[in-house]
């Protein structure tokens, strides 16, 4: 049995839980969002590490490169990662080398590389994918279905606000 003490202690892993009420519910939430992406990616990190050999990011690229079969350019990968041009290019280098991925020059301009999966690459990533989906399936299990449908609502309600509040920030005078 545990004490009253013991019973209030806040989670080592939850920050959110060692605010005071004197602290913005606000900044509560946002530390709460921010400690479930961060456990659910650091799970995620290692999985594919230990299963996989592959890093979280070349997965990322992997999987946006499975959506357009017929290639796209460094460019347009990176404004989907949301990542430099120059991260990108680390990724594509190892991924060329391991076979993953195949690289060419762009018909219509010799400057643009074209990057696209491999057989191998799209073999290999549609594995990793299909265990990638069980991964979540399974930390999300303790979720209904109508629990799962209210957080879709109120994150798309959340994100929307962020994105306004980015756009009343641009146009308020500084």
């Amino acid at each position: 049995m545990t004490s009253d003490t013991e019973a209030l202690a806040p989670d080592i892993a939850d920050p959110e839980t060692r605010l005071h009420d004197a602290h913005h519910a606000s900044l509560r939430l946002w530390l709460r969002l921010l400690t479930c992406t961060l456990t659910i990616e650091r799970r995620v990190r290692a999985r594919l590490r230990e299963q996989f050999a592959i890093t979280l990011p070349r997965f990322d690229l992997m999987a946006q490169l499975d959506k357009v079969p017929e290639g796209m350019t460094l460019s347009d990968v990176s404004k989907r990662m949301m990542v430099s041009n120059g991260n990108v290019t680390g990724l594509v280098e190892r991924l060329v080398v391991s076979g993953h991925l195949d690289r060419r020059t762009s018909l219509t301009d010799r400057r643009v590389q074209m990057i696209r999966l491999t057989k191998l690459g799209r073999a290999e990533f549609r594995k990793m994918a299909a265990e990638h989906e069980t991964w979540i399936a399974d930390m999300f299990a303790e979720l209904s279905p109508k629990d799962v449908r209210e957080l879709m609502r109120l994150l798309a309600k959340t994100k929307g606000s962020a994105q306004r509040s980015a756009g009343r920030r641009k146009s308020s005078p500084a």
